[in-house]
């Protein structure tokens, strides 16, 4: 079996029906078997791909008997790997059932198989540093393994003028700084509940989370 690396899907659905963008990596992430991939790790790998005029193929789960559609744009960034694919809504059924999954945010995450070329170990941290890395395949996966926070999602869903989530306000909050538990308390009960819970961290820490999440929040105007 392929070494797998998990990140929650920061997606956005295009016009076309099946059509879909987003990153099925990101950059400086340690995920929950401590692996965390540095940019640059996929530009030989997408180099092979571009020489062949292929990209790996788009699978559900892993399965390699399932394939669900195909990828039809993939490059590095700064944030990550993004990817643009193409799920065969109208062909194969489980490509439409992945792709109301998908809609409906039951289906959260990506995950690349992948072969690593390049490695060393993080001497603070103990985790394994990817460097460069073979892509094999990526899935649509039900359990991302990766819970990082992310604004981007948070950022699309205000400009849309809709409310994000709690699970993406959340994200937001972690973002700017807080724990897990501060930033559950806080959804819980708001501000009371964090300097109720943070008092004894003495209140200039309290008021730098404030502050950073305020930062976050500025951003996504």
């Amino acid at each position: 079996m392929l070494p797998q690396f998990e990140t929650p899907f920061e997606l956005k659905f295009l016009n076309e029906t099946g059509v879909f963008e987003g990153y099925a990596s990101v950059f400086g992430v340690t995920d929950s078997v401590n692996d965390r991939i540095l940019p640059g790790a996929f530009s030989a790998s997408l180099k092979n791909f571009a020489a062949d005029d292929r990209l790996p193929p788009l699978l559900w789960q892993h399965d390699p008997r399932q394939p669900i559609g195909v990828w039809r744009e993939m490059r590095e960034d700064e944030h990550g790997l993004y990817v643009k694919g193409e799920l065969f809504v109208a062909d194969i059924p489980r490509a439409r059932e992945a792709y109301r999954l998908l809609r409906e945010n039951v289906v959260t995450g990506l995950s690349i198989g992948y072969r690593a070329r390049d490695s060393h170990r993080d001497d603070a941290s103990g985790a394994r540093i990817l460097t460069q890395l073979d892509l094999v395949e990526i899935s649509m996966v039900t359990f991302p393994a990766n819970d990082m926070a992310r604004v981007k999602r948070v950022k699309s869903a205000l400009q849309a003028g809709a409310v994000p989530t709690q699970k993406e306000f959340e994200a937001l909050l972690r973002d700017a700084g807080m724990s897990r538990k501060q930033a559950k308390g806080f959804i819980a009960q708001g501000y009371k509940s964090l300097a109720q819970r943070d008092a004894c961290a003495g209140e200039d820490d309290t008021a730098a989370l404030l502050q950073g999440l305020a930062d976050t929040i500025r951003k996504l105007t």
